[in-house]
């Protein structure tokens, strides 16, 4: 699938671990579609990850660093400019993680400390980003900027616990930053609300089998996968959707628009016998 949408285009792809990771879906589309690219996540995952093999496969280089730390960031910004030749066209935020969850602790019992990590990992690294980028003037005119969100910013999900606060935040950041970007400099900012992603931080959700079988079940697409999410993206970047901005865009297969699905309401009904339904009727 090859139409050069990205041909000539410059970016910075946080977020990259594994190829179970939508970062990694990202690069190598964005690399077929004719982009250049850095790549960066924190040292500890250039090290516990496999990134050096998605940087030979694009010729993309890696720049650790900590997007929760400003310094690190003017780092990125400033090496990935000078690498790739130029100011940047795209920019991906896929990052994301709680201590909360990986710690098992309930919604209702949180560590307060872990969740200020959650939400400056998750979100708050967010407005950082966008806010060195632009107080650098890093980001071309029509530049495009996409956060990697879920639904459960706006709905509760068993199990998703603080990440949904994280997720909300994101998505405010995005507006409001949007705006502002948009009016100062013509560059775009949205969030994609992607459906449940097996990916390595999406598998530490509580229930994340039964949430992907329950969306499969009640989005009359069915769940999108992290390719198909890559795709979306990748037109995101593109200059076909330059007056797009401050949205956040449902990815899901129609989940966040249905109610309840037939195969959803038949996988519920199996639960009960025929003379409990007639009763209930």
């Amino acid at each position: 699938m090859e139409y050069n949408l990205l041909k000539g285009k410059r970016g910075i792809i946080f977020g990259a671990l594994n190829d179970m990771s939508i970062a990694w879906k990202v690069a190598e589309m964005a690399h077929e579609q004719g982009a250049v690219f850095t790549l960066t996540n924190t040292p500890v995952a250039c090290r516990m990850g496999t990134l050096n093999d998605l940087s030979e496969k694009c010729n993309a280089p890696v720049i650790p660093a900590d997007a929760t730390n400003v310094a690190d960031l003017e780092e990125v910004f400033a090496k990935s400019t000078e690498l790739l030749g130029g100011k940047i066209d795209f920019v991906l935020h896929s990052i994301g993680m709680s201590l909360n969850v990986r710690k098992k602790r309930v919604y209702h019992d949180l560590d307060y400390n872990y969740l200020n990590k959650t939400l400056d990992i998750s979100a708050i690294s967010f407005h950082k980003m966008l806010q060195v980028a632009f107080k650098s003037n890093a980001i071309n005119e029509w530049g495009s900027v996409v956060g990697l969100s879920y639904v459960a910013a706006q709905r509760s999900f068993y199990g998703y616990n603080d990440m949904a606060d994280a997720k909300a935040l994101l998505e405010s950041i995005g507006r409001s930053f949007g705006y502002i970007y948009g009016r100062e400099k013509k560059v775009r900012i949205n969030t994609i609300s992607q459906s449940p992603t097996m990916t390595t931080a999406g598998s530490g959700v509580k229930g994340f089998d039964g949430l992907m079988d329950f969306s499969e079940r009640m989005s009359p697409l069915g769940n999108a996968t992290a390719e198909e999410c890559a795709g979306y993206c990748i037109t995101m970047f593109s200059d076909l959707t330059r007056k797009v901005t401050m949205q956040n865009l449902f990815h899901d297969g129609g989940f966040s628009n249905v109610g309840m699905s037939l195969k959803a309401m038949t996988q519920y009904n199996k639960s009960f016998d025929t003379d409990e339904i007639d009763t209930m009727d």
